[in-house]
């Protein structure tokens, strides 16, 4: 959990003690408490989710006297046992260092598409131990457990969960057209058609400037118009769900505007550009409100 997070629970503990100490007034406001005694409702894998944050949270309160953590995955497991949907910990929540991020970015992009193939429903119980083991591998990595190995077996189980559940997916079949003979002609080895073409550009959380990965993009793009002029470049803008919905649709705008600012700066007629934005209304990963998922921050660019 970021450092931030962590002073302000720790300031609301020691505010709740009335002068006790924050592990006193933990325990006396304690959600870990609360979700011991709940009783999980909603689906299988909601319930089986309430138990695996259940243990994670005794966890980090009674043997890591990690207050602040402990308060947030119980928080965690009481929406779980109330039936609500709850995601792997985003990514950008924590302090990690580059190869963390993309490793572990990896890591919630396969299980959310496990997630998308029907995995919570398929396979429900290994389904939230992977969860389970993926946030307690993410809050690892920002303790720096390296040393004492507790990121390195949250990260194996969590690998070993995954491949579990991946093995008891099946792909969507694939049917094969049904095509007579000299319907048409298409070179396989031909390049795509400029219509067909999508660009994506991503962006940090709550930012609308471009880094060097979507100034690269650009620079395709606007190599791609040269050689093969559209009729029109549409630009639409996104965000994910964290914030207001007004905020989101004016952020999605400036992301839109941005891209278009820097491809006319590379020589691409503005004329022939088209601005929309769709705030978070189009997810490219559907998640609940107020949800930081860096696959929702981006601008699409296609080709009429």
């Amino acid at each position: 959990m970021s450092t931030l997070r962590k002073i302000v629970l720790t300031a609301a503990l020691v505010a709740m003690s009335g002068g006790l100490s924050a592990c006193t007034a933990f325990k006396s406001f304690s959600e870990v408490d609360a979700l011991n005694e709940a009783q999980a409702v909603g689906s299988p894998f909601t319930q089986a989710l309430a138990a695996e944050y259940r243990t994670f949270a005794n966890s980090e309160l009674k043997d890591m006297f990690d207050y602040p953590d402990a308060l947030h995955f119980a928080r965690k497991g009481l929406a779980a046992a109330n039936g609500d949907v709850v995601l792997p910990e985003p990514i950008a929540d924590w302090n990690l260092d580059e190869p963390d991020i993309q490793e572990l970015g990896a890591a919630r992009g396969r299980l959310i598409v496990a997630y998308d193939l029907g995995g919570r429903e398929v396979a429900p119980v290994i389904a939230a131990k992977a969860q389970a083991k993926f946030d307690c591998w993410i809050e690892g990595e920002e303790e720096n457990w390296h040393d004492a190995g507790g990121e390195k077996a949250c990260k194996d189980e969590f690998l070993k969960y995954l491949a579990q559940l991946e093995s008891q997916l099946q792909p969507a079949p694939v049917v094969e057209p049904v095509v007579q003979d000299g319907a048409f002609d298409v070179d396989p080895n031909a390049p795509m058609a400029t219509e067909n073409a999508m660009y994506l550009v991503f962006f940090d959380w709550d930012k609308s400037n471009l880094d060097p990965g979507a100034l690269n993009v650009l620079d395709a793009v606007a190599d791609e118009v040269m050689k093969n002029p559209p009729v029109s470049i549409n630009i639409v803008g996104h965000a994910d769900t964290s914030g207001p919905t007004r905020y989101n649709e004016r952020l999605a705008l400036r992301r839109a505007n941005e891209v278009k600012d820097s491809l006319v700066a590379r020589g691409v007629d503005a004329s022939k550009v088209i601005v929309d934005a769709k705030g978070e209304s189009e997810l490219l990963v559907a998640t609940p409100d107020n949800v930081r998922e860096p696959a929702n921050r981006r601008v699409n660019i296609s080709f009429n």
